[in-house]
């Protein structure tokens, strides 16, 4: 039964996940929409009291379905993100078997989610404290000038991402220009830019670097070969892991909204 709830999942054009609401109500052995729709708005109300915004998670669109002799008719759906589901399920008639069922896989695709938020909550705050250790280590190895730190970061970005500058990694997520690239990077991305900051760092002291040339290339060093540990691991390259729905900024809001709630 779980594998239903797998098979109705979608991705959109920036490969985020969502389920119909029409497709889970089926589901779910919900005969009658308009009884599913009392189901959503309950669930809605629970979003709005746990502090996350309804419209993140419930997204009314229009849809034309067939009817007979090739006539068509517009309906409207929701599109449900995984907590959305879940809130669904808590408020679902617990009698239907698949309810039940519903409730077990999308109680643990949320704490699998949650947990994911918090180590890349975790691994940002270390990239950051990290960041600067790399800098101080850059700047006895002769790295001085902002334009610099800048180029000798694109070379272990580089070196991880086959190629890829910083610019290039920030185009392919997709991101604003003020949008950094670390804190739309998942638990995985973010570990692999962790150690490249961190061998980099013990490298270019214990090498005694002493000028920008060798840093970068140093730089640029550490990043290949964090590539090539990856490959021969057969994982997957860090420029084609998904970029997260939420940022790392979203999540500490969410949190704090949470914290703040729970103080009330």
């Amino acid at each position: 039964m779980n594998n239903i709830f797998e098979q109705i999942k979608h991705l959109d054009e920036d490969g985020q996940e969502y389920w119909s609401s029409r497709e889970l109500a089926s589901a779910l052995g919900y005969a009658d929409y308009r009884n599913f729709e009392n189901v959503i708005a309950s669930a809605m109300e629970a979003c709005k009291n746990s502090s996350q915004p309804v419209s993140d998670h419930f997204v009314e669109v229009t849809e034309m379905i067939k009817l007979a002799k090739g006539a068509e008719r517009e309906i409207s759906v929701m599109y449900l993100s995984r907590y959305a589901c879940y809130l669904i399920i808590q408020s679902a008639d617990p009698r239907k078997e698949a309810v039940a069922l519903g409730h077990s896989y999308f109680a643990m695709q949320t704490r699998r989610q949650e947990l994911e938020d918090d180590r890349r909550l975790q691994l940002r705050q270390e990239i950051k404290e990290h960041n600067k250790s790399l800098a101080s280590a850059a700047k006895q190895a002769g790295v001085l000038q902002p334009i610099d730190y800048a180029i000798f970061q694109n070379y272990g970005y580089k070196g991880l991402y086959g190629g890829l500058t910083q610019r290039d990694i920030h185009k392919r997520k997709g991101l604003k220009k003020s949008q950094d690239i670390l804190d739309h990077m998942g638990s995985e991305e973010l570990a692999a830019n962790l150690f490249r900051a961190t061998q980099t760092e013990a490298k270019l002291a214990r090498d005694g670097i002493s000028t920008k040339q060798a840093a970068n290339a140093t730089h640029y060093a550490v990043g290949k070969k964090i590539r090539q540990i990856i490959a021969d691991f057969g994982n997957t390259m860090p420029e084609d892991l998904p970029t997260p729905e939420k940022s790392i900024a979203q999540i500490e809001r969410e949190q704090k909204k949470v914290l703040q709630g729970s103080a009330e």
